[in-house]
């Protein structure tokens, strides 16, 4: 197994516990820094995903979201949809350009144009993504009183790299 899916395994368990912490506190059902950092660390994930399989953006919109249970719920349909992707033939296609949309920002912004990315490169950046926004969620968690989980790399390895089990905690 590759780095880029090793990393998006581990994302997807690293994202389960921070849900099962978030879905278990009621201090934070109804903030709004944690909402919108939720729904965002999705959005791109499933961004990626549509790219990867050369499908059209469909993206919710936040309002669309009535409530924490609800985001989690469109991140387990994502992760169910990663892990199709995962044993498809397409995800071996690591050399493969991904044409990304959003990038004519980053042209416009540093005035010099972007070079492609690869399938491989985009994986790695959705894992990296979300590593960064699990850490300001967590980081919110602890100032709302909770106490987040323990998600590092090293944590899921020295777990035997567990499979994302969500319990019941999007269906209770």
């Amino acid at each position: 197994m590759d780095n880029s899916n090793i990393l998006l395994q581990h994302m997807q368990w690293a994202d389960t516990e921070v849900w099962k912490k978030i879905l278990s506190f009621d201090s934070v059902q109804n903030d709004e820094r944690i909402k919108k950092l939720l729904y965002h660390l999705h959005q791109v994930q499933y961004a990626f995903y549509f790219l990867w399989n050369e499908l059209p953006l469909e993206i919710p919109k936040p309002e669309e979201f009535s409530d924490l249970k609800s985001i989690a719920k469109w991140g387990f349909d994502y992760q169910q949809k990663l892990d199709e992707f995962l044993s498809s033939p397409k995800s071996d296609e690591k050399d493969r350009v991904i044409q990304i949309p959003w990038s004519v920002f980053v042209e416009r912004k540093t005035k010099q144009k972007v070079v492609p990315a690869t399938l491989e490169e985009t994986m790695m950046q959705v894992a990296s993504h979300s590593t960064y926004h699990r850490g300001q969620i967590n980081t919110r968690f602890r100032e709302l009183g909770g106490e987040p989980a323990s998600v590092d790399l090293i944590v899921w390895i020295w777990l035997g790299k567990p499979k994302a089990d969500w319990g019941e905690s999007i269906n209770s």
